[in-house]
C-alpha cells in the first residue's frame, strides 16, 4: 500500500500547490450525515461478521468446495475490500469531520475503486459461465470446471481489472488542480475529483467511459447471453420442472447481478447531471455500492442455497454452543 501510495505521489509533481483534497460526504445533507454513519456503520458490521462465517463455512464443509463457492468467495473478498478501502474514510468524515485526505490517498482510492469494481464484474461473469456448464453438462461438471481452471480464471479476472484499472489515477494525477480542492462526494471517485482540475479533462472522461462501456457492458451481455444458452439447454431437456429448478439453481447469483448492474447503470445516468438531486443521488448510490452487495451477499446465498443453507446452520450451531 506505502509504495502504490508513493509511486502515486511522484507522478504527481505537477500538482503539488495543492498538497490534498477535502471530501464533503454528501453535499446538502450536511446537518444529516451524522445519522447516516448508523446504518453505515450496522451495514459493515452484519457484512463483516456475515461473510467471515460465509468463508468459514465454506472452507470447513467438504460438500461446499466446488467452483461455485471457490466464487462466491472471491466475490465476497472483492465486496469486503472495496468496503474495507473506502467505509472507514467516510466514517471518519461523518463521525469526526476528517474531510481532508491527501493526494497520493485520493489517487490510491481511485485506484483500487476502479478496480474491485471492475473485478466484481468479472467475477459475476465467471459465475454465469459456472452456472451453464452445472446446467449444460452437469455431469462433467467438476472435470470442466477443475481446480486449476478456476483459479486461472480468478486470476485472469484480476489481471485484466488490474490494468484496465492502472490508467485511472495516472491520468487524474497529470492535471493541474485549481484552488478548488473541494470534492463534492463521499470518496475519491474519478468524475468528481478530475471535475476539479484547470486541465482539460477530455482524455480522462473517454478513457473512463470507454472501460466501463467495454468491460461492465462486455460482461452484462455475455452474462446475458449465457443465461439465453442456460434456457436454452434447460428447454431441450424436455422435463417437468427443469425450468422451475434451473431458476432456483441461478436465482442467488440473478439477484445479485440485478442489484449490481441497475446500482451501476443509474450511476451511468446521474453522474455526468448538473441537477442537484441528481448528484446527491448519485452520491448515495456509490455508497450502496460499496456497502449493500458485501451486506446481501451472505443473505442471499445463504437463505437461496441449501448447502450453504445447511452448512451455515451448523457453523453457527458450533460456534453458540461452543
Amino acid at each position: 500500500m506505502l509504495m502504490k501510495t508513493d509511486l502515486l505521489f511522484t507522478i504527481n509533481s505537477t500538482a503539488e500547490h495543492v498538497p490534498e483534497f477535502i471530501l464533503i460526504g454528501f453535499p446538502g445533507l450536511q446537518q444529516w450525515q451524522q445519522w447516516f454513519s448508523v446504518p453505515l456503520a450496522l451495514f459493515l458490521l452484519l457484512a463483516l461478521m456475515a461473510n467471515f462465517m460465509l468463508i468459514l463455512t465454506i472452507y470447513r464443509e467438504q460438500k461446499l468446495h466446488q467452483p461455485m463457492c471457490y466464487f462466491l468467495c472471491n466475490l465476497i473478498l472483492v465486496d469486503l475490500s472495496l468496503s474495507i478501502i473506502i467505509s472507514p474514510k467516510l466514517l471518519a468524515i461523518l463521525w469526526f469531520d476528517a474531510c481532508s485526505i491527501s493526494m497520493p490517498g485520493c489517487f490510491t482510492q481511485m485506484f483500487f475503486g476502479h478496480w474491485l469494481v471492475l473485478s466484481e464484474s468479472g467475477i459475476l461473469l465467471a459465475m454465469a459461465f459456472d452456472r451453464y456448464i452445472a446446467i449444460w453438462s452437469p455431469l462433467r461438471y467438476t472435470s470442466i470446471l477443475n481446480d486449476r481452471l478456476v483459479l486461472k480464471i480468478m486470476v485472469v479476472i484480476a489481471v485484466r481489472a488490474f490494468f484496465c484499472a492502472l490508467p485511472v489515477p495516472f491520468l487524474a494525477a497529470r492535471l493541474n488542480y485549481c484552488s478548488d480542492r473541494i470534492i463534492k462526494h463521499s470518496y475519491c471517485n474519478n468524475i468528481a475529483v478530475t471535475k476539479l482540475a484547470c486541465d482539460d479533462i477530455s482524455l480522462n472522461s473517454i478513457y473512463q467511459m470507454t472501460v466501463l462501456n467495454l468491460m461492465l457492458g462486455g460482461d452484462l451481455l455475455i452474462i446475458f447471453l449465457s443465461y439465453c444458452l442456460i434456457l436454452r439447454a434447460v428447454l431441450k431437456l424436455h422435463v417437468e420442472g427443469a425450468l422451475s429448478k434451473a431458476l432456483s439453481t441461478c436465482s442467488s447469483h440473478l439477484i445479485i447481478i440485478l442489484i449490481f448492474y441497475s446500482i451501476i447503470a443509474v450511476l451511468g445516468i446521474t453522474h455526468h447531471s448538473e441537477n442537484e438531486i441528481m448528484t446527491c443521488m448519485a452520491i448515495v448510490l456509490n455508497v450502496f455500492l460499496v456497502i449493500v452487495p458485501p451486506a446481501m451477499n451472505p443473505i442471499i446465498y445463504g437463505v437461496r442455497n441449501k448447502d450453504i443453507n445447511q452448512g451455515f446452520r451448523k457453523q453457527f450451531r458450533n460456534r453458540c454452543c461452543g
